[in-house]
């Protein structure tokens, strides 16, 4: 396949990314994921450890530690790529089969589309305030059009956009932490309340959920990186930037929370967007505030749409048996995407929206086994031996189903259902617990004790990284 450079859409798409065009530091990783977490809904999802209950001290701490361990899976994921080259969900196929891992992927998309949707929300606020709008359709129509834009260009254009929101949210976190502790008197809502572990608990969910995320497509953004790029720097970039931009957010969220709830600085949570506006002070700060906001969530609302991008082309080549798609393909997958995103937040009122998160809050409980499964297969099982061309056959070596994924998947999602604590559903076991949802808990061990033994009994990996043909003369380069 040669490299198709003469177009700004980007060429590739589910196929592994040859030697001649991979390029790049894994310092992208850190701007990347650094500008896609220091974002408006990290700080509402930060607010949320109070509102559930937490003192704000305890809800800071508990959402450090739960960013620290989301943080450690997802930047593991993102250490795959530059190994592979592959979209994380192609990869996949190495676990669950041809078929197999198009079962996860449509509760994926859906999630997708979800965080699109309320992103949209979010950022078509502060367009109609920084144009002094007040036709809610017209900032949401501005912001997925951006979104459609940049997310058919792809993956350097992506990274591009990050680095811009990288520097903004350094910029206005600097200036919105700064305006916190000088207006508001923070020691008045720190240690109202003893340590709780329902709260705290809650606060690590919210932190780790957060992170579990990204994990089916975080390896997209890596791919494109040299083969002999270092692991270990791919992981600590990655890890730097996701953990330390969303738990920046979501400290000044649960400040935030704390001042709302305390009625010591505005209502955050009815109104997010025009809180951090005047917070800022109004006037030219406020603006930049607002685009600040803006940038943030285009870039992760163009992680969102590529990524469902993505995962619709693994269901659609699963069956066909592709490995690349057309770039008229490419563009009519997101445009429907981002059309659907702008759909919801044009017609759905508030209450559906949060119902609608709560949905989404509940497919989280489906990443934390596929994780588990994935990233045992990679780093226990297979060590990084794959054999590329299989993953587009389903007669080839994976097969079209493998059990030990499948039935490993399932129990391990299964499992959770008792101890969950969302607003759909509370399990009996949470009671029992006084509210604390460690379901994500349950989920990773017993995912880990089903699947690793049965996968190391089935093992499927070949001897050696067996790679497309057109890689074949290229020497296999050592695990870093």
């Amino acid at each position: 396949m040669a490299a198709a450079t003469s177009s700004a859409v980007e060429a590739r798409s589910i196929e592994m990314i040859p030697p001649g065009e991979r390029h790049g530091h894994p310092k992208s990783q850190f701007t990347l994921w650094f500008g896609a977490n220091a974002q408006i809904t990290a700080i509402v999802d930060g607010a949320l450890a109070v509102v559930f209950g937490a003192d704000a001290f305890w809800a800071i701490i508990g959402l450090l530690v739960g960013n620290v361990l989301g943080g450690i899976v997802m930047a593991l994921h993102s250490a795959q790529g530059p190994k592979l080259g592959l979209p994380q969900m192609i990869s996949s196929r190495a676990q669950f089969g041809v078929y197999g891992a198009v079962i996860p992927l449509v509760l994926v998309i859906l999630m997708y589309v979800g965080f699109a949707s309320t992103g949209t929300v979010l950022s078509g606020q502060a367009i109609n305030l920084i144009l002094g709008v007040n036709v809610p359709a017209v900032g949401i129509l501005i912001f997925g059009a951006a979104t459609a834009l940049l997310a058919i260009l792809g993956y350097k254009y992506i990274h591009a956009l990050g680095r811009i929101a990288t520097v903004l949210g350094l910029a206005g976190f600097l200036y919105l932490t700064f305006a916190v502790l000088t207006k508001y008197d923070i020691g008045q809502i720190m240690f109202l309340k003893g340590f709780e572990w329902p709260t705290f608990l809650t606060a690590i969910a919210l932190g780790a959920g957060w992170q579990l995320t990204f994990g089916p497509y975080v390896a997209d953004y890596s791919r494109y990186l040299p083969q002999d790029t270092s692991e270990r720097r791919t992981f600590w970039y990655t890890f730097a930037g996701s953990v330390g931009g969303a738990q920046w957010a979501m400290t000044i969220g649960a400040l935030a929370g704390g001042l709302s709830a305390a009625h010591l600085g505005g209502d955050f949570l009815k109104n997010q967007v025009g809180y951090m506006g005047d917070l800022a002070g109004g006037g030219l700060i406020a603006v930049f505030i607002y685009l600040m906001i803006v940038s943030g969530k285009l870039t992760v609302n163009c992680l969102n749409a590529y990524g469902a991008f993505m995962c619709s082309v693994t269901i659609g080549t699963a069956v066909n048996r592709r490995d690349t798609v057309s770039r008229t393909a490419r563009i009519a997958f997101i445009l429907v995407v981002i059309g659907a995103s702008v759909l919801i937040a044009l017609f759905a009122s508030k209450d559906f929206l949060n119902l609608f998160k709560n949905f989404v809050l509940m497919l989280l409980m489906v990443f934390t086994p596929w994780s588990v499964i994935n990233l045992v297969d990679y780093y226990k099982v297979s060590r990084d031996r794959l054999d590329i061309p299989a993953l587009y056959n389903p007669n080839g070596r994976y097969g079209r189903w493998n059990a030990a994924a499948l039935v490993s998947y399932g129990i391990g999602v299964v499992v959770q259902v008792p101890f969950l604590a969302q607003a759909l559903y509370t399990g009996p076991v949470t009671h029992w617990l006084g509210g604390a949802d460690i379901s994500w808990i349950v989920g990773i061990v017993v995912t880990m004790l089903v699947y690793y033994p049965w996968a190391k009994a089935t093992n499927r990996a070949p001897l050696e990284t067996i790679y497309p043909s057109e890689h074949a003369a290229a020497a296999r380069v050592p695990a870093s």
